[in-house]
């Protein structure tokens, strides 16, 4: 019976602590839109490119690192609040962690763009029309030359 009790005791633990692991992990900021028709208005209106984010947030170990390293650092966030609008296009395996519309949007802008790794990113224009992308994970510092990039051209 001890060893029952232990068992579920660590199978508990065990579940709570990867719940929170997937819930820290997730970006939840005030710089990312809640809304993709939002995020379009707001990139026409301010003439900002829309930057995309494809990611796994429960199962996307580089997604995850990806969140840690660059989206959640002081330098990203100044960079992206001045030059750019965020959307993150979440499709993790556990479909509750997003609501059901979000996630089917989600899935079609994953089928429209024809993402098929993550990470991706994407820049789109307001018309919804790729200026650049980045698929995969690299270092973390090489991401910042590649956001300068869509920040001159569309001073350009």
């Amino acid at each position: 019976m001890r060893n029952l009790f232990l068992f579920v005791a660590v199978l508990f633990f065990g579940i709570t602590s990867w719940s929170q692991e997937i819930e820290k992990d997730t970006i939840v900021d005030e710089i990312w839109s809640d809304s993709y028709k939002e995020a379009l208005k707001q990139a026409k209106k301010e003439k900002k490119p829309l930057l995309v984010y494809f990611k796994g947030s429960d199962w996307c170990s580089p997604c995850k690192k990806l969140d840690r390293e660059l989206f959640s650092t002081e330098k990203f966030k100044n960079i992206s609040k001045e030059n750019f609008v965020l959307y993150e296009a979440d499709i993790p395996f556990n479909q509750d962690l997003v609501e059901k519309e979000k996630l089917k949007l989600n899935k079609e802008l994953a089928e429209k763009y024809k993402v098929s790794s993550y990470p991706t990113i994407l820049f789109l224009n307001h018309k919804q029309k790729v200026i650049a992308y980045k698929k995969g994970l690299i270092l973390t510092e090489y991401y910042y030359p590649f956001f300068d990039s869509v920040i001159k051209k569309k001073r350009g």
